[in-house]
């Protein structure tokens, strides 16, 4: 008989850096799962990324066993990181606060096109182009 899904937890934790204290803690606790059991496989299945955010998706049965997917990083922290900002504008697309190229946009979305609801990467491009426009990121043409 296959385990039951008592709880779907949706996490954003820095890779291979996960403690039991708070912010992990605080919200796997309640649901009863070894935190340190968890801590320890998501940092070792993260240990090659140290530095990215990654979005987990925690699934918690009855037994209190439990597996976990690690998703990519969000577009935002990805947009951020090579566009070489601390954050985005605050007056959205009023406010220019950096630039990318069409090759770092398709790197972006070469990353990101597994966890997008599209199937090539000219659609993931244009989806990356989207959030970067509102984050203040203007992108070069071709």
């Amino acid at each position: 008989m296959a385990k039951q899904v008592n709880k779907k937890i949706k996490l954003q934790i820095p890779a291979g850096k996960a403690t039991p204290a708070p912010p992990v803690g605080t919200v796997l606790g309640p649901a009863g799962i070894n935190l340190q059991e968890f801590c320890t496989k998501y940092n070792d299945a993260t240990k090659d990324r140290i530095g990215d955010i990654l979005p987990v998706e925690i699934s918690i049965y009855d037994d209190r066993s439990f597996d976990f997917v690690i998703k990519t990083p969000p577009t935002a922290f990805l947009i951020k990181k090579v566009a070489k900002i601390k954050k985005g504008s605050t007056k959205g697309r009023n406010e220019v606060v950096g630039t990318l190229s069409q090759a770092d946009l398709k790197e972006i979305a070469e990353i990101k096109l597994p966890d997008l609801n599209c199937y090539g990467v000219e659609e993931a491009m244009k989806i990356v182009a989207g959030t970067a426009a509102n984050m203040g990121v203007t992108v070069e043409d071709k």
